[in-house]
């Protein structure tokens, strides 16, 4: 089985998409980008939580609905408060550790830059020392004056992205928010690579990231029978994890878990995809791990409940300033979430 992969339109997406800003709840440029993408070829509506349900249409219907599904949000930070000397309060939006922020750059929503800034070694106590850091030591200086100067520039509620840049280096792809735009982008390729010949729907939904609300909304409403979800996931092969605590590891092929911690996945859409990996030559890897979760948690108890499969990208750093991710595994992750929703369509299944 060969599936045809457009590699330089995949980069291009992940690059362009990797580059917009959009926490849980301010999704906005991105859903935008998407649009723009795809609004004269598929049936798109917004639904109130804000994500796009596209309708496609292919050359022909399907017995069954297959929804394919990945979100539009990052992690990031959020303002909660402005202290006198012009420094800003935050928390995080998502599962963002605070350790992972001290010292990194970052961009406000309005546009300004910003510093993330912790209390300083030499004042704290030897217990403070030994602590985890908390997001209530941390702040950002965006350079203000005092508490009025700050105010004039940022308001309670603003989001914080993170600045990493996107890279790309002897195979592999460094950005912030691949999680999961990495999903998003090879949505997009699909529908404008006219890559299915079956009718389905698209969700590109929102919040993932702070309870998988968007896709607990777009999935009762599309009311599908059959769920692909397309993700980025954690890789821990780095120096200092070893054996089954490495979960997954880059230039091993996609993930695709038989179960994590929201979801126990379809049987048998987790065996389709062990043997269509085979039959493509191409490699394919599950977490070594029960960990994590993600849309499939609430996709597939929605309604009567839905068979669901997730698809992800071994992913370095995840829910960090700077992730990273093997280009070939997000090639075939591609190639087998296309090859899986072919024989879902077809009544294989």
């Amino acid at each position: 089985m060969s599936i045809n992969v457009n590699r330089e339109l995949l980069r291009v997406l992940l690059r362009e998409l990797c580059e917009i800003d959009g926490a849980s709840g301010q999704e906005d440029r991105v859903r935008n980008y998407i649009l723009g993408k795809i609004g004269d070829k598929c049936d798109c509506r917004i639904t109130p939580l804000g994500c796009i349900i596209a309708e496609y249409k292919g050359e022909r219907a399907a017995e069954k609905k297959l929804m394919i599904s990945a979100h539009m949000d990052e992690v990031g930070l959020i303002v909660t408060g402005i202290n006198e000397d012009g420094t800003l309060n935050i928390n995080c939006v998502g599962g963002v550790e605070a350790d992972a922020v001290i010292g990194r750059q970052v961009r406000l929503q309005s546009g300004i830059m910003g510093a993330v800034g912790s209390k300083a070694v030499h004042n704290m106590s030897e217990d403070e020392r030994k602590a985890a850091p908390k997001f209530e030591g941390l702040y950002i200086d965006i350079g203000a004056a005092d508490k009025a100067d700050a105010e004039k520039q940022v308001s309670l509620g603003d989001y914080a992205y993170f600045t990493c840049g996107f890279a790309e280096k002897g195979g592999f792809i460094r950005s912030k928010a691949i999680d999961d735009r990495a999903g998003c982008a090879i949505m997009l390729a699909m529908i404008l690579e006219r890559a299915i010949p079956y009718d389905c729907v698209f969700t590109f939904v929102t919040q993932e990231e702070i309870g998988l609300r968007g896709a607990r909304t777009a999935a009762f409403e599309a009311a599908p029978d059959f769920a692909l979800v397309l993700e980025a996931t954690t890789a821990a092969d780095i120096p200092l994890s070893e054996g089954d605590k490495r979960c997954c590891i880059l230039g091993e092929g996609p993930v695709v878990s038989y179960m994590d911690r929201s979801t126990l996945y379809d049987r048998g859409l987790y065996s389709l995809s062990i043997r269509l990996a085979e039959e493509m030559g191409i490699k394919r890897q599950t977490k070594t791990v029960i960990a994590g979760g993600n849309d499939s948690g609430a996709i597939h108890i929605s309604r009567g409940g839905v068979r669901t499969c997730a698809v992800s990208v071994p992913c370095r750093y995840l829910h960090t300033p700077c992730c990273v991710i093997n280009e070939v595994d997000y090639f075939d992750s591609y190639a087998l979430s296309l090859a899986m929703a072919e024989k879902i369509l077809s009544g294989e299944v």
